[in-house]
């Protein structure tokens, strides 16, 4: 069945949502559930579409936009207008792969700055679509570690806190613009 969060993969000159960047507490609260998937929830899945198109990304997190629900959008192929992209509420990441693979990463709430990350190279999640459906998705490659990052939004975490070349972090964020403070390292 096709989605039916339908927008064009475009940019706008102004944008529905604003995004929040490294440094904004709205980024580092925990997301709530979901209760309910409705027609506003929809809309807000097709405006932070538009919001991540708009500033050229694949992955949007509602907590970026300094909404506290996790709902989440991804699109790995923003130019092939064919790719649906998907909208995930209230994902739970059921298994992760043993395998491990090291890739750049980049957050459209911390602009210009891409460093290298190790994550899972395959992931198979649980949500619920635009629709309130239960679904289940292996995914691997870029799907696979945008769904993580997204999902490390959703509590409070982002790309930069698991970053483990410090200094290349504090260089790239100086650089940047971004206090290296706000960064809040896992264990």
């Amino acid at each position: 069945m096709p989605s039916e969060v339908v927008v064009e993969k475009q940019k706008l000159k102004n944008p529905p949502l604003d995004i929040r960047y490294l440094g904004d507490r709205a980024l580092r609260q925990p997301a709530k559930r979901v209760a309910k998937v409705d027609q506003e929830l929809r809309l807000l899945a097709k405006e932070m579409l538009q919001t991540m198109y708009t500033a050229d990304g694949i992955g949007l997190a509602a907590p970026q936009v300094a909404v506290q629900k996790q709902v989440i959008v991804i699109d790995c192929e923003p130019d092939n207008p064919a790719n649906p992209p998907l909208v995930l509420v209230n994902p739970v990441i059921k298994q992760f792969s043993p395998e491990l693979c090291v890739m750049q990463e980049g957050c459209l709430s911390i602009p210009g700055v891409y460093l290298d990350v190790v994550r899972p190279q395959v992931v198979e999640i649980s949500y619920k679509d635009e629709n309130g459906r239960p679904r289940t998705l292996k995914a691997n490659e870029l799907l696979a570690r945008c769904i993580q990052h997204e999902i490390d939004h959703l509590n409070g975490v982002l790309f930069v806190d698991r970053v483990e070349n410090k200094i290349a972090l504090n260089a790239e964020l100086s650089k940047h613009g971004f206090s290296a403070k706000a960064v809040k390292p896992i264990a």
